[in-house]
């Protein structure tokens, strides 16, 4: 159920006008150019909760945005799980069967393996796997949580999260150990590819300055690739530019192993642990310490852990 301090600050979008894209794939927009160029993606709903996406790509439609030259892909992921949306059990619609965000290895998306998140999955493969450059657009679950770029598991994805400027903090990280994100997925984690992907998380679930983040770093992705003319977007940026960006480099992640996992000191996103070996989390008989001095908590849970779950990834500031 909801948490007393989880705020519904949006609603959910109407995306029943935008069930047929042109593309044979319901929700899923591919406009041509007609001129040469890359083709780039947006993504929302890839958890079906995390409404700023959908209203970022729904904004986007009603702006009917078309591309300067290549082609442009909007997909709503999981429409599914959306559709479900309940403001009074916020966390319920994630997703139906698993994790959309954990199928992208080649080995489970072809295999035997059948759920709706999958099935849905590979659907939208082949637009993905089309795709030069791509933005995953997602929200986080600690109130207040500021804005984050993760660029993947190598370093390929940074100059484009730099060229965009927004969020202010960055991050390379060491992936999940439930599976294979999409942002991961195929050449966009091999450092011979030129293809690029960034997730972002625009700020907290529910909250309205998600949505502004989503729009704002949308507008941005597309007047970097020259996709919109650059003055129609800069004019219509919702959120400041940063001072500066800073990447926050993982080391490790630390998984759940039962659950039962506890943090044993009080956590919050980006927060900064001095000391090295400063006990922070147990689970089955386990203690986790901090790696190093300067310790930044990436996201940490405030739920309960499952077997496999990321409960925080510890980094540092390389700036």
């Amino acid at each position: 159920m909801l948490d007393p301090s989880d705020d519904i600050e949006l609603l959910p979008p109407d995306l029943r006008p935008w069930r047929d894209g042109g593309s044979d794939v319901d929700h899923v927009h591919v406009r041509e150019s007609g001129r040469p160029g890359p083709t780039a993606m947006l993504v929302a709903l890839t958890h079906g909760n995390e409404l700023c996406g959908a209203i970022a790509l729904d904004w986007l439609l009603r702006q009917d945005v078309r591309p300067l030259h290549g082609r442009l892909v909007l997909a709503f992921a999981n429409v599914a799980a959306f559709g479900r949306f309940d403001p009074d059990d916020p966390f319920s619609s994630r997703y139906l069967d698993e994790d959309m965000n954990r199928v992208w290895d080649e080995s489970v998306l072809r295999g035997p393996r059948e759920s709706r998140e999958l099935r849905r999955a590979r659907e939208l493969a082949p637009f993905i796997d089309s795709a030069d450059a791509l933005l995953d657009l997602h929200s986080m679950q600690e109130p207040g949580a500021p804005a984050l770029t993760i660029c993947g598991m190598t370093d390929k994805s940074v100059p484009l999260a730099r060229a965009i400027g927004q969020p202010a903090t960055l991050l390379v990280d060491t992936g999940h150990a439930a599976g294979l994100r999409l942002i991961d997925r195929g050449g966009f984690s091999d450092p011979t590819s030129p293809r690029r992907a960034v997730l972002v998380e625009c700020g907290a679930h529910w909250e309205a300055p998600s949505a502004d983040m989503a729009i704002d770093v949308s507008l941005r992705f597309l007047r970097e690739l020259g996709m919109v003319d650059a003055d129609w977007a800069t004019s219509r940026l919702r959120v400041r530019t940063p001072s500066r960006q800073r990447l926050v480099r993982v080391g490790e992640g630390v998984t759940a192993l039962t659950t039962g996992f506890r943090f044993l000191m009080p956590t919050h996103h980006l927060m900064v642990i001095p000391q090295a070996g400063t006990p922070l989390a147990e689970d089955a008989g386990r203690q986790w310490v901090t790696p190093h001095d300067g310790c930044v908590l990436i996201m940490p849970s405030r739920r309960a852990g499952q077997a496999g779950q990321t409960m925080v990834r510890l980094g540092r500031y390389e700036d």
